[in-house]
């Protein structure tokens, strides 16, 4: 770690003497930004800025990073801007900023909100990969045999070679260190002697990293739902990302056998669903249509327990599939020539969970069967698959954070979070020294409007605008109420779909 923080002092070095044409000095004059209206957002302005493409070669290759900006309500007491990242990997910044800004009314008034798009993900320079590749390889996450594990090795190498070939030398550079200067180039454009910053899910190991290597350089930092990036292990990924989902069944099925409203009520709510699991591997589960329904189409369907307000709706779907009523469940992804998907290229150049064959994968499903009888697995799980034969180098790999001198940073973690799980927040913040906010209840991430916690809310606005930090051990209570969901509602488990941290 600390040989990143050396690299950013370098950068800044170089930055200060001329040497960089790409602003990232702190104190540095503001480049001029050309700000524009942005297309179809009322209010929103969209720009660019240049950075290198390698920042250890600064004078080399550059490319662009997408900005938008909501200018703070209330000028005269505007504070300055805050940056803000959605999380993904693969989540754009300026979408979010253009749809509506995330942060309070409070933030909003003292703040221009600003959004960016990390290096190869839509406005900014992108990283384009084989759609039709990127199906094939998810789709194939969960081989029964070595044949199909190097099937899947194969595609994963396929699609990275595409990644490669349509975007040039970008995607061997979007690993989470090439963001964090980004993000400082962005800091000194705007103006700002110190960055103020909020990242979401995947987006708060770009904070955690850049108070690694830009502690000085730090206003405040907000990170609301945290990556864990000293784990080293297959193992440790692939259980803590399904321990939250058995929780949640085991909450879900406790409530159903003794709740009278609860479709399954009386019926033995895991015996019900441990039946449908031995007729989805049997191939012997159906829609009325007679579509097949397997085991990972039920999983997906049953990972909505970790979303209490979906829960009658949930022991209902069960109760028609056993019945032979049910429709089959949403599926995803579609296939295309091409398209921006940055997620693998991300992925694989900051984590390295190696499985190397066949064995060792099926070695892992059978610990977490034999660990988590209900759920068995989780979304989530299939990350640790991406890289497999991908011949993506991780130029990021994970590591125990190392954070000096930083002023009092915050971290928001939910204790059901089935992405970014509670477990992971604890880890981070420890090795942080940072301040946790503990939600109490459900879903993926907290903070915000809309939001379900007004104690969330009220600790981080304190903490942006007057930098008062909560105090140690704040905890948040729950807000969801287990039941029917109302119509049309949807459970909000992710913010970026099933295969992505949110």
């Amino acid at each position: 770690m600390r040989t990143r923080r050396l690299f950013g002092f370098l950068v800044g070095a170089m930055v200060a003497a001329g040497a960089v044409v790409a602003p990232s000095a702190a104190g540095a004059a503001p480049s001029a930004i050309d700000w524009q209206p942005c297309q179809d957002a009322e209010g929103v302005d969209c720009a660019t800025i240049e950075v290198p493409l390698t920042w250890s070669k600064p004078r080399g290759e550059k490319i662009h990073i997408g900005i938008a900006r909501r200018k703070a309500t209330d000028q005269s007491h505007r504070i300055g801007s805050i940056l803000m990242d959605p999380g993904g990997p693969g989540g754009s910044g300026v979408s979010s900023v253009m749809f509506a800004s995330p942060f309070t009314a409070r933030v909003n008034a003292r703040f221009d909100v600003v959004g960016f798009d990390p290096r190869g993900i839509n406005t900014s320079s992108q990283l384009r990969c084989d759609a039709d590749l990127g199906l094939q390889a998810r789709l194939a996450r969960h081989p029964t045999s070595q044949a199909e594990f190097d099937a899947l090795a194969s595609l994963n190498r396929r699609l990275h070679d595409s990644c490669r070939a349509n975007s040039g030398g970008l995607a061997d550079h979007v690993g989470n260190i090439e963001t964090v200067h980004d993000m400082d180039a962005i800091r000194a454009a705007l103006g700002d002697r110190k960055l103020t910053y909020l990242g979401y899910s995947y987006g708060s190991l770009m904070g955690q990293q850049y108070a690694e290597v830009y502690p000085h350089r730090i206003r405040a930092l907000v990170m609301d739902g945290n990556m864990d990036h000293s784990l080293r292990t297959a193992w440790n990924f692939v259980r803590s990302e399904t321990a939250p989902v058995e929780e949640a069944f085991v909450e879900f099925a406790d409530w159903c056998d003794t709740t009278a409203t609860c479709p399954l009520y009386g019926e033995d709510t895991k015996a019900v669903y441990a039946d449908l699991k031995v007729r989805a591997r049997a191939g012997t589960l159906v829609d009325p249509d007679g579509n097949p329904i397997d085991f990972y189409d039920l999983g997906f369907t049953a990972f909505q327990v970790i979303y209490p307000p979906m829960w009658g709706d949930l022991a209902g779907y069960l109760k028609d599939l056993r019945d032979g009523a049910a429709t089959t469940f949403a599926t995803f992804a579609t296939a295309g020539e091409l398209q921006n998907d940055p997620y693998p290229s991300i992925w694989c150049n900051d984590w390295n969970y190696p499985v190397r064959n066949y064995a060792e994968y099926q070695a892992l499903r059978t610990r977490l069967s034999a660990k988590f009888p209900n759920a068995e697995w989780s979304p989530y799980v299939d990350h640790a698959m991406t890289c497999v034969g991908s011949g993506t180098k991780t130029t990021n790999p994970q590591a125990r954070l190392d954070i000096d001198d930083a002023p009092p940073l915050v971290m928001v973690g939910n204790v059901h979070d089935p992405a970014t799980v509670y477990e992971w927040n604890l880890t981070a913040a420890r090795q942080s020294g940072a301040r946790l906010i503990t939600y109490e209840g459900w879903g993926h991430t907290a903070y915000g409007e809309p939001g379900p916690s007004e104690c969330v809310n009220n600790a981080v606005d304190a903490y942006l605008i007057s930098l008062t930090p909560p105090k140690r051990g704040l905890r948040c209570p729950a807000t969801e109420v287990p039941g029917l969901a109302t119509a049309g509602a949807a459970p909000k488990p992710v913010t970026a779909g099933p295969y992505r941290m949110g």
